[in-house]
C-alpha cells in the first residue's frame, strides 16, 4: 500500500470516528432537552392546577407572614372541600383595592427569564397584583365589629383573635372601624392579621364589591412558608377561633 493510500485510508477513518463522535452526542442532547421540555411542562400543570409561589409585598399579615415572606398556595384542595373561617387566602384584587402603580419597561430579556422562571414557580411576578388577608365570613355569615371589647361577632358570637392579631403593647383590640354586613353567596370576608396596617374588607366597603371578595378571585389557599429557611414552616389557620361560631342557618 502506498503512502497516499495510506493518508487515504486515514483520513476516511478519521471521517467516520468523528460522524460517529456527532452521532454519539445528538441522542445525549436529546434526551437532555426532552427532560427539559417534561420538567417545565409538569411545573406548568403543577403551578397552574395544583400549587403557586408567592411573596408578600407588605405588613397586612404580620406577625403571621413577613415581608418578602415567599409562600406556596394549595389550589386544588378548595375546589373541592371549600374555604372556611380563619385560612388564609391569596386573590385578586376584586377592583379598586390596590393603588395603580405603573409597570417599569423592562427589556426582552428580562421579560423572557421571569416568565420562564414564573411557569417553573421559581419567580412569582403577579405577587403584587394580589392580595393575602384571613376569612373571617364566609357566604351566608353575620359579621359585625365591634362588641364592648373590641371583638369582632360572626353569626352573633364573639371571637377571640389575640392569637393571631398583630397588636402593639398594651393594645388590647384593634382600632374599631364599625360594619354590619352578611356576606353574600359566592363571596368572602376577610381582614388582615395586622388589622390596624391592613386595607381589607372593611376599608373597601365603597368600592363596586362593598368589600367582599368574590370566590371567582380566590387563587387558594396559603399553607407553607418556604422561605427564608429560619420562617419555613405550615401557616396556622386558627380554626380553634371559629370553633363555636353557629352555620348561618342555624343561628
Amino acid at each position: 500500500m502506498t503512502s497516499e493510500e495510506t493518508a487515504a485510508g486515514a483520513a476516511e477513518a478519521s471521517l467516520r470516528s468523528r460522524r460517529r463522535s456527532r452521532r454519539g452526542w445528538w441522542p445525549l442532547m436529546r434526551d437532555i432537552l426532552v427532560i427539559i421540555v417534561i420538567a417545565v411542562l409538569v411545573s406548568f400543570l403543577v403551578k397552574t392546577f395544583l400549587v403557586r409561589s408567592f411573596y408578600i409585598p407588605s405588613g397586612s399579615m404580620e406577625q403571621t407572614l413577613q415581608v418578602q415572606d415567599r409562600i406556596l398556595v394549595d389550589e386544588l384542595t378548595p375546589r373541592f372541600g371549600g374555604y372556611s373561617r380563619g385560612d388564609v387566602v391569596v386573590f385578586r384584587d376584586p377592583g379598586g383595592w390596590l393603588p395603580s402603580e405603573p409597570t417599569p419597561a423592562r427589556s426582552v430579556l428580562v421579560e423572557a427569564v421571569d416568565w420562564l422562571l414564573s411557569v417553573v414557580g421559581i419567580s412569582a411576578p403577579d405577587s403584587k397584583d394580589h392580595l393575602i388577608k384571613r376569612i373571617i365570613g364566609v357566604p351566608g355569615d353575620h359579621v359585625v365589629c365591634c362588641n364592648a371589647m373590641g371583638q369582632v361577632t360572626v353569626n352573633g358570637v364573639p371571637i377571640d383573635e389575640s392569637s393571631y392579631l398583630n397588636l402593639a403593647e398594651g393594645q388590647s383590640a384593634p382600632n374599631v372601624v364599625s360594619y354590619d354586613v352578611t356576606v353574600p353567596e359566592g363571596s368572602l370576608w376577610v381582614l388582615g392579621d395586622n388589622r390596624d396596617s391592613s386595607r381589607d374588607s372593611r376599608y373597601n366597603m365603597d368600592q363596586p364589591g362593598s368589600g367582599f371578595v368574590p370566590l371567582d378571585n380566590v387563587v387558594g389557599r396559603a399553607f407553607l412558608i418556604t422561605w427564608p429557611l429560619p420562617r419555613f414552616g405550615l401557616i396556622d389557620f386558627h380554626h380553634d377561633v371559629f370553633a363555636g361560631v353557629p352555620e348561618p342557618e342555624a343561628q
